[in-house]
């Protein structure tokens, strides 16, 4: 491939960042705060702008309505606040899993009260989304039972399809929504949409705007990823990823911090249905949802954001002819070898040079680190906190 070629592609790679990576997360049983985490939605976007000035490859910052937009948000004013920090609000994801009502569901709920309940909640998305000039819906369910005979497993089925019909007609024009798929927990028993072809089926009888979402980490082990991918791109119901890695279940670490071929192979897959097949992949929404437990929030973030373009270009760079010519002639070693070549090539050299293009450092973390954003914020919000916490102990004394 020519250098031009696959600066081309390089530009047209987009990775969003979810706000919920700049605050402090943890397990169940807890979590470490950080100094310099986000609390509030204006800092997530500050953060996320931040991840974009070094990357160029972060324009756009995926939220989550019950974390970033509680009752008084301004979704048109925070929308004002991304474009200031140099991004825009990207995927809308609802929260189907927190509220107590949800105990046993959302939509599936035999409840109809609950169901109602989840209506009201994802039309308030929707008028999110509308205002903030989204166009990607992200929807996960938590929705599923823990023991044999909890509630009717068709019934379940049934009241999903007919939420997501009815969402589906609600979307205005050019807005997606994506459905994805997860084989358990927080359910242990059955979840509702527990793998890639329920959600399939979801999608295709919601409507033509819904799509399949794949989490990377949404996956019983062993799984081949990729062979899904190249399926659902094939019959053009691949909507969008949720990257991050794991080792031995949904850990939400960073991408290919585990297993780097992986993700190397699901972008063969994507590359490999443009070139070779010729698949429109141009709106595939690639978006990042990992939990920062440990690592700094958006050192964790701009390591991702390199490692996802090292792992793209080196994706780029199969030469298709040759595997084409090796697997038409049944060539196995030289057909594997085509994408060895490819995963083992030093792309660095390349992504420096796209960046000095782009009027980036060439190395975005050790320049973010240089610039003391970190200590910085870490003070500045610490105060402010400290603060909060004055004003809301005096309001109660």
């Amino acid at each position: 491939m020519e250098r031009e070629e696959l600066f081309k592609l390089l530009d047209d790679f987009a990775i969003e960042t979810p706000s919920w990576g700049y605050a402090d997360t943890g397990t169940r049983f807890g979590k470490f705060l950080q100094p310099a985490a986000a609390s509030t939605i204006d800092e997530k976007l500050a953060d996320a702008g931040i991840v974009h000035r070094y990357t160029g490859c972060c324009p756009s910052v995926g939220v989550h309505v019950l974390w970033d937009f509680s009752v008084g948000v301004d979704a048109t004013a925070t929308a004002a606040v991304a474009a200031k920090h140099g991004v825009r609000i990207g995927s809308i994801n609802p929260n189907f899993f927190q509220d107590q009502v949800y105990k046993f569901g959302s939509v599936c709920n035999p409840d109809e009260s609950v169901r109602i309940h989840a209506h009201r909640h994802m039309m308030s998305c929707i008028a999110i989304a509308k205002a903030v000039k989204s166009n990607l819906l992200s929807v996960w369910f938590a929705d599923g039972t823990n023991y044999p005979g909890q509630d009717d497993i068709a019934e379940r089925k049934h009241r999903m399809h007919g939420a997501l019909r009815q969402w589906h007609e609600a979307l205005p024009a050019g807005m997606k929504m994506l459905i994805e798929y997860k084989p358990f927990e927080p359910s242990l028993y059955h979840t509702d949409i527990a793998d890639w072809g329920m959600s399939y089926v979801f999608a295709k009888d919601a409507g033509p705007n819904a799509r399949v979402l794949v989490d990377t980490g949404h996956h019983l082990l062993g799984q081949n990823v990729e062979h899904i991918v190249a399926f659902l791109i094939d019959e053009e119901m691949l909507g969008g990823f949720h990257f991050n890695d794991r080792k031995y279940a949904d850990d939400d670490l960073t991408i290919a911090s585990i297993d780097p071929y992986a993700a190397f192979r699901i972008f063969h897959e994507v590359r490999n249905a443009a070139e070779l097949h010729g698949r429109d992949v141009s709106d595939i929404a690639y978006m990042i949802d990992q939990s920062h437990n440990l690592k700094p929030k958006i050192e964790a973030m701009i390591q991702t954001a390199v490692t996802a373009q090292e792992l793209y270009a080196k994706a780029c760079l199969v030469d298709r002819r040759k595997l084409r010519d090796a697997q038409t002639v049944g060539n196995i070693v030289d057909a594997e070898q085509c994408l060895r070549d490819a995963f083992f090539t030093d792309v660095r050299p390349l992504l420096a040079e796209w960046r000095k293009k782009k009027n980036l450092d060439s190395d975005p973390l050790s320049a973010y680190r240089s610039s003391g954003y970190e200590a910085k914020v870490a003070a500045e919000r610490e105060a402010s906190r400290a603060a909060r916490g004055a004003k809301s102990s005096g309001s109660h004394a």
